[in-house]
């Protein structure tokens, strides 16, 4: 089937959520449009200006990236500026671009905890708590006919989505009465008649962040003029998430073989290390944050990790973390590439669930700006 990049986006939403992004980070779409078909999908890290020229000559519809182009606001669109350049070839191309950026690191079983599952690391924890979501019951009721089209529709907008579980629901069967008045125009029977209509009650569970989300696609698949539903306040414990992750290794390493598995897992040719004086001999309870988390050392210490692994790390904000007796690997940036073809095994999932006919491409260009000489 022909694939709407709506349809897509609202797929890439049920797992990565926008609500989980950090205040004021600029994910969602940046240019172009979804009110189209694609045929041709590109993942990619960062949107620079080879990844462009790459997506052109790829006749790609969509590319999704972790870091947004448009980071800050800008001023000109000015196309002799190499950056401006990339926007007006992407516009002319009708090529959108969609980011994801924190929201991506947030998410359970998401980029900090593929690190982890390539370095060995059982994760216990987050490292820094960004959200505590409340969760609300959904229940609706819809003619027989329109219940799987619901279900599918509440699961596409993030209901029903429970740990390790998506398109979670409960339905019973009854029996719903009603009886239209002269001003009505009902789907089903006739003014001033009662009706008996077989009804499905479709229940799922929602955090609050996304009710509207929820409610608007209800309403999208719902055929009744007024719709019979309840939201439901649940006192169930809230849900907590939270950027980065703290594990343990099923045994003690020492640090330098540590740091070989990291510069192994990552196949990277160098990477730099920060230890203090008194520095512990062996790992085995790690942190880990993709990006630049040098900020988050502090939660690390409080976590008792062993090592923090985190990128960009500061000249002065590594004499803090010496000082303050942690051993901290900073790898780089860029190891956040992993989620390109991470995301096209999840895409490739979608696809052969929902009978997709389009291409997920993860873009081939380098664009870790660093070398090791």
């Amino acid at each position: 089937m022909s694939l709407n990049a709506k349809e897509f986006i609202a797929k890439f939403e049920s797992f990565c959520p926008l609500w989980l992004a950090e205040e004021g980070d600029p994910c969602g779409l940046h240019l172009g449009t979804l009110n189209k078909q694609i045929t041709r999908v590109m993942m990619t890290l960062d949107v620079r200006p080879e990844v462009v020229e790459e997506a052109i000559a790829k006749g790609i519809d969509l590319i999704v990236a972790k870091h947004p182009p448009i980071f800050r606001p800008i001023d000109r669109l000015v196309s002799d500026d190499p950056q401006i350049k990339m926007y007006t070839d992407l516009l002319k191309n009708d090529i959108a671009v969609y980011a994801a950026h924190t929201n991506m690191d947030i998410i359970w079983g998401g980029l900090n905890d593929w690190f982890c599952e390539m370095l060995d690391v059982n994760v216990c924890d987050y490292l820094v708590k960004t959200h505590e979501v409340r969760f609300k019951k959904l229940a609706v009721y819809v003619p027989m006919d329109y219940s799987q089209k619901m279900r599918q529709a509440l699961g596409e907008a993030g209901a029903g989505t429970q740990g390790n579980y998506r398109n979670t629901s409960y339905s019973m069967i009854g029996t719903g009465r009603f009886t239209p008045n002269e001003n009505a125009r009902p789907t089903i029977g006739s003014s001033n008649r009662e009706e008996q209509v077989q009804e499905a009650r479709i229940e799922v569970i929602f955090p609050e962040t996304i009710q509207e989300k929820v409610l608007q696609a209800m309403y999208q698949i719902h055929p009744y003029e007024e719709p019979a539903y309840d939201i439901l306040p649940l006192d169930n414990s809230p849900q907590s998430l939270g950027l980065g992750r703290v594990g343990r290794l099923e045994a003690p390493v020492a640090v330098e073989d540590f740091v070989q598995k990291v510069k192994t897992a990552f196949q990277l040719d160098g990477l730099r290390l920060i230890q203090p004086k008194e520095a512990k001999k062996t790992v085995q309870t790690v942190a880990i944050c993709g990006g630049s988390g040098g900020k988050f050392y502090s939660n690390a210490l409080k976590k008792d990790a062993d090592v923090y692994i985190t990128g960009d790390v500061y000249y002065h904000t590594a004499h803090d973390m010496q000082s303050n007796g942690l051993t901290v690997i900073d790898p780089g940036h860029n190891i956040e590439v992993v989620c390109v073809n991470k995301f096209i095994e999840k895409m490739e999932e979608w696809k052969k669930e929902e009978g997709w006919t389009v291409d997920f491409i993860p873009s081939e260009v380098n664009t870790n700006p660093f070398q090791f000489r």
